[in-house]
Parts: structure tokens; sequence; C-alpha cells
């Protein structure tokens, strides 16, 4: 059974299933996940690839996204900053681009739910 757990943050309100994959994820993925995810970018395919964290989650703050990312540096930021955006943390170690891909679609669900929960910043999932 996958194994999820959530990480309060403060209330935003509604939001709309937008997704940027961080540079640790293969911009292949977004052509992959489209159909379950219509509203994925990927941080390479925005030319994002050589700005900072702090950047990419002002860009992601202004523009709606959700973060999707292996990348423990993007937690850190909403325990400081809050959120938005919120986080989607894959802790599964590493991964290829179909297990990802597998992965996203398996928690398709639960990361709505978690965008439309006003009140959790951080989403981690931590098993395929």
């Amino acid at each position: 059974m996958p194994s999820i757990r959530s990480i309060a943050g403060k209330s935003i309100g509604h939001r709309l299933v937008k997704l940027l994959l961080d540079q640790n994820i293969s911009f292949r993925l977004v052509a992959k996940i489209r159909d379950a995810f219509p509203n994925v970018e990927q941080i390479r395919k925005l030319g994002l690839e050589d700005s900072s964290d702090e950047e990419i989650w002002k860009f992601a703050k202004q523009n709606d996204y959700t973060i999707v990312t292996f990348d423990s540096d993007f937690y850190d930021l909403s325990l400081v900053w809050g959120q938005p955006p919120k986080i989607v943390w894959i802790r599964t170690g590493n991964l290829t681009t179909t297990e990802i891909e597998r992965l996203l679609r398996m928690h398709s669900e639960n990361i709505r739910q978690f965008i439309e929960h006003s009140e959790l910043a951080c989403l981690e999932i931590v098993s395929l």
C-alpha cells in the first residue's frame, strides 16, 4: 500500500491543478502525463533551468504552480515562507521517468485533493 504524509501549512483557498516539474525530473515526463495533468510544465521547458530554488519558488507562486520535486530544499523553503506554492515531494529515491510517470498516475487523485486542501503545504510521497 502506498504511503503518503501531508504537512500542514497556511490556508490559500481553491486551486487549479498546475504542476511544475523540478529540474531533477526529466522534461520528457511532461508529454507522458499531460493527459492526466493537462497543466504540467517542467523547469527546462520554461527556460528556468539555471534559476535558483528561490527564483523557481517565486515563479511557481506567481503562476499558481505546485512544485513536484525530489529536492528537500523546496520543503525547507515551505517551512520558512509557507505556501503558496505547494510542494509534492517525491521521497522514493531515484526513479526512472517511467516509474515517476507511474507514481504520479497512481497518486493523481491524492495530488488533486492535496492541491484543493487549503491547509496543506507539502505532500510527501514516500513509496511507489
